[in-house]
């Protein structure tokens, strides 16, 4: 099979959707399968990376959202379309595609392509976050447009799912996130990692992992700042970091974290804390449980579908999230309870491997790869 991954974002920047179009292209390399990335270049202070496992990856011009300065953009170009031409893809692959996922779109539909449209990135919540309230209707109408022009729409949540259908999306399938089960583990729990972030040996560690934006509403966490018997660690970077700094002088800010570095991080925590409310899926959450930390998160989008309240984790309304953060966290000082909820938390990701993951992948590249052509172009 050859498949053209068209992605809004791709090494070397970080984020949910390169992550998950990593562990795609890994699984087409391991199976056999040909590929290219069509992606955004790298912006002014990052390297370049020129091909991901030997797949080639053809890069379009970059630009900065104003105000939005964690989501960098690719500009589409005609080298799209050329692309596609010369490689002869049997599927095309829209990694949580919006403007150059568009133009991904658009150039399948010409060259008579089927491609799949991988939901992603709650765009309307991000322009709510960034008080861009003008655009949202927009962001719907846009996005309706783009996934109706596909084969069909995979979507990782039921709440998504859901969102989806409300504004007029047609053909959605579930598709969720594979977790890494051996890397992400409780045994990967340091002391002395734990020790360098609580000296005294006496606190509670409660952490964030992610990226430093304001969708991510890490400012939720100043709710625990004053607590004696926690120690905050926030792990990621993003241009809120130093007004984060300033907001929570006492937390620990290890900076962005990768590997076996980062799956130590989050085995060391003692609680989990995702603070945004805009998570089509939200990995993080899944990784926390997958190391055996219970997880608290707002009761919004997909960590609803991770999150089993009082299991292994606190849902908490997204308006009250703040007042209601201390109380909920304080399962942490029940021994019994909390160890009973740890194990739940590990227990929560029992058969969402990436490898199962991406073999429903493969029967979806299959099925609108077989489906005639009439049938594949969708009025938009």
């Amino acid at each position: 099979m050859r498949v053209v991954v068209v992605a809004e974002s791709f090494l070397p920047n970080i984020n949910g959707v390169t992550n998950s179009v990593l562990r795609v292209l890994e699984h087409l390399k391991a199976n056999g399968h040909e590929a290219l990335v069509i992606a955004p270049g790298a912006r002014d202070f990052e390297e370049e990376v020129p091909d991901y496992l030997g797949f080639d990856i053809v890069r379009v011009p970059t630009i900065m959202v104003p105000l939005i300065n964690s989501l960098p953009v690719g500009v589409p170009t005609m080298a799209v379309t050329q692309a596609m031409k010369t490689f002869k893809p049997d599927v095309v692959h829209l990694a949580s595609p919006f403007v150059l996922g568009a133009a991904g779109a658009r150039a399948a539909r010409q060259l008579k392509i089927p491609a799949i449209a991988v939901y992603q990135t709650d765009v309307a919540g991000f322009a709510l976050r960034y008080r861009l309230s003008a655009l949202v209707n927009a962001s719907w109408e846009w996005t309706r447009t783009l996934h109706n022009s596909c084969a069909r729409t995979l979507a990782p949540s039921s709440v998504t799912i859901a969102e989806l259908e409300n504004h007029g999306v047609r053909n959605i399938y579930h598709w969720g996130r594979g977790v890494n089960a051996e890397q992400f583990h409780p045994k990967r729990r340091d002391e002395h990692l734990r020790a360098t972030w609580d000296p005294t040996g006496a606190k509670k560690i409660v952490g964030y992992v992610g990226r430093l934006a304001a969708e991510k509403g890490v400012t939720r966490l100043q709710a625990l700042a004053h607590r004696d018997d926690i120690q905050l660690v926030i792990v990621g970077d993003g241009p809120e970091r130093v007004e984060l700094e300033n907001l929570l002088p006492t937390a620990v800010f290890t900076g962005a974290l990768g590997g076996i570095e980062l799956a130590r991080a989050y085995a060391s925590l003692d609680v989990f804390v995702h603070t945004g409310e805009f998570e089509t899926f939200c990995q993080a959450v899944q990784e926390a449980l997958a190391s055996g930390v219970p997880a608290i998160a707002p009761n919004s989008g997909g960590p609803i579908d991770l999150i089993t309240p009082g299991v292994d984790g606190e849902l908490l309304d997204v308006e009250t999230f703040t007042a209601e953060l201390p109380d909920a966290i304080d399962f942490i000082t029940d021994p019994v309870r909390y160890d009973r909820m740890v194990a739940a938390a590990r227990q929560s990701i029992k058969g969402r491997t990436w490898d199962s993951l991406c073999r429903q992948l493969m029967r979806h590249y299959q099925e609108v790869i077989d489906q005639p052509v009439l049938r594949r172009r969708h009025a938009v």
